[in-house]
């Protein structure tokens, strides 16, 4: 689709040479159709008043107007009285090649896509968003609109703090707050300055972030090993045996299994840290929407001085918004600070001081709390569709959160199962992905339903009911 561009005629570029042997007008309509032929000006896009142009270009409007009559001639222009000339939509760009864009869900026929850790993008909270983000630029001081520190706007500082203590228990200071770009940089910079200290091995959770600790390794440049969850969370007296000196956990509600790190475990993860001079690095993704169970609190709570809790508001607003934080302790901020500066100097200023009015204001809360509903409805629907079209499938994880766990029937195979609701025209996810061996047995799905209308969900599990059963995906 042509960009319809509004207001004065939009510019572009057409070099001239004064001093080649070739006409300025020859040179025009060369340069014209070449940008037409290329895709710099794409079919019905519209291009500059010959006014606009003539001036933009020091030619005369005579000229120009000659050159749009011949290329209109030629088929690469279409012209209509009292109406903007535009590139002519039977020309197709013949010289660059474009870039193969990324395939989606509709490009092959897949029309519901159950993809976990995406929140509901429909819900975003445009008015409340579009309320504070004017009362800011009407109150906020013109040094606002500054490069601002590296560590972020103070304002947001001093707004999480009250609201990680409030909320979530933690221990919480201004200044051991850094605001990042997400989750992903928040940690990289997290590992890159424990690696500063002589932190070379860290432990992640199997199942967990796969991809997530594979770059997060080739950042920091440290040795990843796995450390099993079970029903309880993380596996503790296997994390002491691996020698490592840091672990990436999610204890609040554990990724992907769904598991609430127990208050026993929580205990002897603090002391591992405090008795080994470990670290623990707490990613507090989806603690927000919890439904069975009352609120658990963070573990950075319990050790301070030796936690590093990380929150994002991509779950609780949206992922588009790149927008998260750490609380970390003295010992390493400085330093965290230090190697955001070099990255990109600090996150947008004006999203912070956006999401610090919207969390100030109470809108955040409120927003959250619909939001629970919003999901709390949807899970319900989700495990109705799957007791009536797939009764052999274990559901488990529902307690917080936007994805379930769904096992499915021993002998049933995964691959077979994907490939099968595929063909009915819904994406599904398995668990295997996010296991070090790459094998589940009974297999499992890591079923999303943040970013799923109720009645897609519906229609999607009653489409592959028979699949998740294995009626006709290879089970035995």
């Amino acid at each position: 689709m042509a960009i319809q561009w509004t207001g004065l005629s939009p510019d572009v570029m057409i070099p001239l040479d004064r001093h080649s042997g070739e006409t300025l007008r020859s040179q025009l309509e060369r340069g014209l159709r070449e940008a037409v032929r290329t895709g710099r000006l794409r079919a019905e896009e519209r291009l500059p008043s010959t006014r606009e142009l003539a001036r933009a270009l020091g030619v005369s409007r005579g000229m120009v107007v000659d050159c749009f009559d011949q290329l209109q001639a030629e088929g690469y222009l279409i012209a209509r009285a009292g109406a903007a000339t535009l590139v002519s939509p039977t020309v197709h760009a013949l010289a660059t090649p474009q870039r193969t864009a990324r395939t989606t869900s509709s490009d092959i026929g897949v029309d519901i896509d159950f993809v976990p850790a995406v929140p509901d993008l429909s819900s975003f909270p445009r008015t409340d968003w579009a309320k504070t983000a004017a009362e800011v630029c009407r109150g906020a001081p013109t040094a606002s609109f500054d490069y601002g520190e590296p560590r972020g706007a103070q304002e947001l500082r001093i707004v999480l703090a009250s609201y990680l203590g409030r909320v979530r228990g933690a221990a919480a200071d201004p200044d051991r707050i850094v605001i990042t770009t997400g989750f992903s940089q928040a940690l990289n910079l997290t590992l890159s300055a424990l690696a500063s200290l002589g932190v070379d091995r860290v432990a992640f959770e199997d199942p967990g972030y796969d991809e997530t600790r594979r770059i997060a390794a080739a950042w920091a440049g440290v040795e990843t090993v796995w450390v099993p969850v079970d029903d309880q969370g993380l596996r503790v007296d296997v994390l002491t045996a691996t020698r490592a000196k840091a672990v990436v956990v999610t204890p609040a509600h554990q990724w992907p299994t769904g598991v609430v790190l127990s208050p026993q475990r929580r205990l002897a993860l603090a002391q591992w840290a405090s008795d080994g001079c470990g670290w623990i690095v707490e990613d507090d993704y989806d603690a927000e929407f919890r439904y069975d169970r009352g609120p658990v609190g963070t573990v950075q709570g319990l050790a301070p001085e030796r936690v590093i809790n990380i929150g994002t508001v991509s779950k609780s607003l949206a992922p588009a918004l790149r927008l998260g934080w750490l609380l970390g302790p003295a010992e390493l901020v400085d330093e965290i600070a230090d190697l955001k500066l070099r990255a990109d100097r600090g996150s947008p200023g004006l999203e912070q001081l956006i999401v610090a009015r919207l969390i100030e204001s109470g809108r955040f809360d409120r927003h959250l709390r619909r939001m629970r509903k919003v999901y709390g409805s949807k899970r319900d629907v989700l495990v109705t569709a799957l007791a009536e079209h797939a009764p052999l499938v274990e559901v488990s994880g529902l307690a917080a959160g936007f994805h379930a766990i769904a096992a499915l029937p021993t002998g049933a195979s995964e691959a077979a199962v994907l490939a099968a609701a595929e063909r009915c025209g819904v994406r599904l996810y398995g668990m295997s992905a996010n296991r070090s061996s790459h094998a589940v047995d009974p297999p499992q799905l890591v079923l999303g339903f943040g970013n799923v209308s109720e009645r897609a969900i519906r229609d999607g599990i009653a489409r592959i009911g028979d699949q998740l059963v294995g009626e006709r995906n290879g089970a035995k």
